[in-house]
């Protein structure tokens, strides 16, 4: 049997990764990723979705 709680840890700890990979890509001041960084930390779960639709986003290249 698969243990459910495992695997959404799992898919959680891999997309803050990707958002605070993301955070260090963008464009934004140091002050604004390390807050979005801490948020993504601190709040797993909320901190992804806020930053989802309201973080910085990674500087587009070649644009």
């Amino acid at each position: 049997m698969v243990n459910v709680t495992g695997v959404g840890s799992f898919i959680v700890l891999v997309l803050d990764v990707w958002a605070i990979v993301s955070i260090f890509g963008s464009s934004a001041s140091t002050g604004r990723k390390v807050l979005w960084i801490l948020l993504v930390i601190l709040l797993p779960i909320l901190g992804f979705i806020l930053w989802l639709f309201l973080g910085p986003r990674a500087a587009k290249a070649g644009g």
